[in-house]
């Protein structure tokens, strides 16, 4: 009775160091939020525009983020760190979740005891997740939902008949809204599948209720957003099939699946990578993988092998295996503990809190990461407050000195984004001109070109803002007229810049698009 008493201290101890370690780095991420110069990137604008309309799908993401962003700028206004602070808090939460996992599956074996806080660090700690905890991202509630559902299937052994049916019901929920955060959810439903099929255990726990319960409260949350798919000829389902970029011609890239599996190094951190894979793969040469090994490893490898073979057919971008490691923290935390490696466990950390503490060095005062040759990294959160004054403040001088305007259009989804958001003070007001955009294919390729196209009554006579002026020219081709040419440039660093071409544009009349490629024809070379 003495021995669990103190067992149980030992780990409330824990869990109270656990509770710190995250809380701590959550209040250093939510003030680097309120304190970082740094803007919005065009995808965060993109999400932050959604949010103003709240619906159960978009053209190219479920809706969580969406709902997230309304949430929190609710609270505290459309600055950009109440766009973003949602991200540090539900990152701090699945490491919660995570530590939880950890200790219920090995917090029995030797050393078990401080799996959940090692599992907890290894998580919080991922590089992936100290840049998604500066941002506002799809990843972020999608690894939260999918941490709740591992927990649940986790518990179900243990639990009652009758808990075991609500258990399920809540796995069920928690995919639906994983589903709803981002489509990569789908990886856990194939994750469950194959540990049902290679666990003897595992289908025991299970009953047809069971089975009905998770798949009912399944579709009830998921169907929603099936639903306004349907109505919306299935738009987000189709942009996440043309992101795997399937074209005939480009495939078999032996270098994009290198550049991936490297890539991952620096997304879970150098030594948690290496360690699972090269764990996995031992383990299971030497058949030593314990039924837990086996569970987590169905919830990490299809992400990873999934993305990794889309990387040698076509390409993949570094955070779409991210689902592996909500699983993938709790068996490095646990093998390196088992194996005794505690000063590997111990130096990977320090090496992952090294690199947390320079890159919120960086947000903090992107100075730092100038000076260090990383200015790169924050390019497309710079300078976009300043290009879209620069649009207003040509398009007040055309509204008052030259006529007026019928609309400001953009050629560049991104710069609508921003457009939108660092321009929310005066697009909407009613001495502005609509914004829009120029839509540059047959058909609308982003969510600015379906519901704000450019149009024969608003394009009458029309300011341009072309980025980098990469379509100055089949612009052109659409109008009657061009006149008055004014190029922006703003610094974002000592080596680059962001240019804008702003010109009139009058009498809006579409080229035909050719229907095979859908693009305008190539315009004539100037004489």
């Amino acid at each position: 009775m003495a021995l669990d008493e103190t067992a149980r201290r030992a780990q409330a101890r824990i869990w109270r160091l656990t509770l710190i370690l995250v809380g701590v780095l959550t209040v250093l991420r939510v003030v680097a939020l309120f304190v970082t110069p740094l803007e919005l990137y065009p995808d965060e604008a993109q999400y932050w525009l959604w949010s103003r309309h709240l619906d159960f799908g978009y053209f190219s993401k479920p809706p969580v983020i969406a709902w997230l962003i309304w949430a929190t700028t609710r609270i505290g206004g459309d600055a950009e760190a109440w766009l973003r602070i949602g991200s540090p808090l539900i990152n701090a939460g699945t490491a919660l979740v995570i530590a939880r996992i950890a200790t219920r599956l090995y917090g029995a074996e030797r050393g078990g005891r401080w799996v959940g806080a090692a599992a907890a660090a290894i998580f919080i700690l991922m590089p992936g997740i100290q840049l998604s905890s500066v941002l506002i991202t799809t990843d972020t509630p999608l690894l939260f939902f999918l941490a709740l559902m591992i927990w649940a299937c986790v518990a179900l052994p243990d639990a009652s008949p009758r808990a075991r049916t609500w258990l399920a019901a809540g796995m069920g929920a928690a995919l639906g809204l994983a589903f709803l955060s981002k489509y990569a959810a789908i990886y856990a439903l194939a994750s469950l599948g194959a540990h049902l099929f290679l666990s003897r255990e595992a289908r025991r726990a299970w009953t047809p209720a069971m089975a009905l319960a998770f798949f009912v409260t399944l579709f009830a949350v998921f169907a929603p957003n099936m639903i306004w798919n349907y109505q919306h000829h299935f738009s987000t389902l189709e942009h996440t099939a043309a992101n795997a970029n399937w074209k005939a011609g480009k495939l078999f890239n032996p270098g994009e699946l290198v550049q991936f599996v490297g890539s991952q190094f620096g997304v879970f951190g150098p030594v948690p990578f290496g360690v699972l894979g090269g764990g996995a793969l031992l383990l299971a040469v030497r058949k030593r993988l314990a039924p837990a090994d086996v569970m987590l490893l169905c919830f990490a490898l299809p992400p990873l092998v999934t993305v990794a073979a889309q990387a040698f057919v076509s390409r993949a971008n570094a955070n779409w295996a991210g689902a592996a490691y909500v699983a993938g923290s709790v068996l490095v935390a646990a093998w390196l503990l088992r194996w005794e490696a505690r000063r590997w466990l111990v130096g990977g950390l320090a090496l992952q809190a090294v690199l947390a503490a320079v890159f919120l060095a960086w947000v903090i005062d992107p100075r730092t990461a100038e000076a260090m040759g990383m200015a790169n990294a924050f390019k497309r959160a710079r300078g976009w407050d300043q290009t879209v004054q620069a649009i207003i403040e040509r398009s007040r001088e055309e509204q008052a000195l030259h006529g007026g305007l019928t609309a400001v259009a953009v050629d560049d989804r991104f710069l609508y984004n921003v457009a939108a958001y660092y321009g929310r003070g005066y697009f909407g007001t009613p001495a502005a001109p609509p914004l829009r955009m120029w839509v540059h294919e047959i058909a609308a390729r982003n969510q600015a070109e379906a519901e704000a196209p450019l149009d024969a009554a608003l394009g009458r006579r029309a300011l341009i803002a072309s980025l980098e002026g990469t379509y100055r020219a089949k612009i052109k081709q659409d109008f009657a007229k061009t006149s008055d040419l004014q190029i922006v440039r703003v610094r974002l660093d000592k080596k680059r810049s962001r240019r804008t071409d702003l010109f009139i544009a009058e009498g809006f009349a579409p080229v035909p698009r050719d229907p095979k490629t859908g693009l305008p024809p190539d315009p004539e070379p100037t004489p």
